[in-house]
């Protein structure tokens, strides 16, 4: 998360009009794309495919006979790269920049409009800070856009991220074959699955990690001008 918001704050002044610093809708969009892209090569991958396995074994607990493969995340990193290969920590990231990169790009989006939007119609707060409860509300709606928008290319990151890669695999060879069994057993359907727990997680907890990122921002906003006089 931290990633995630440096990197919007570090693109947005690249992608700004050279003259006037004024950011269009097409580079507030190029700004959060890159930065969850940024974000899913950085932290997310790993996390995510560590996450991934330890959520998807099968053994039982109750089971004293065997114990389960990974015992905890630093042994699942250790299984994964005896067993596979550090690049196997990696396996999908393809479609988590991807997923990452549009979810990003819509919730940075529709979260900056938003604001915009409230600024505009309340001349009380044209040049200050939204209340809070404002501010959670607009992370509530962009939190809930992404996953709106990108459910098919997490459905399809999750099931690539279960499955190891055979031998002789490639990473492009390996997604349409599971895109392509998943089709055929269950339909297209699939693509949505898990949609509706994924917006009732995701929205309410951007609104609280945009409150948060709004407040701290402000607090450390005199300290920046103090840095760069």
């Amino acid at each position: 998360m931290g990633v995630r918001f440096a990197s919007f704050e570090t693109y947005k002044p690249m992608l700004a009009d050279k003259e006037t610093g004024a950011l269009t809708d097409k580079a507030i969009l190029a700004a959060g794309l890159a930065a969850g892209v940024t974000e899913a090569v950085t932290v997310v991958t790993p996390m995510e495919v560590l996450k991934v396995r330890l959520q998807g074994q099968s053994h039982s607990f109750a089971d004293g006979a065997t114990g389960p493969k990974y015992r905890n995340v630093a042994h699942a990193v250790y299984v994964i790269c005896r067993e596979e290969g550090f690049f196997a920590l990696y396996n999908g990231v393809f479609l988590t920049a991807l997923r990452q990169g549009t979810n990003q790009a819509v919730n940075l989006t529709v979260y900056t409009k938003l604001k915009q939007f409230l600024r505009e119609s309340q001349p009380a707060y044209s040049n200050a800070d939204l209340p809070a409860y404002q501010t959670a509300l607009c992370g509530l709606v962009a939190g809930g856009s992404g996953p709106l928008f990108n459910a098919p290319i997490d459905t399809l990151k999750t099931r690539v991220q279960q499955s190891p890669m055979k031998p002789g695999e490639t990473g492009l060879t390996h997604i349409l074959h599971i895109a392509r069994d998943m089709f055929k057993q269950e339909g297209y359907h699939a693509l949505y699955k898990g949609v509706t727990p994924r917006i009732l997680r995701v929205g309410p907890g951007q609104a609280l990690t945009y409150t948060g990122y709004e407040f701290f921002k402000g607090k450390l906003q005199p300290l920046k001008e103090y840095l760069s006089s």
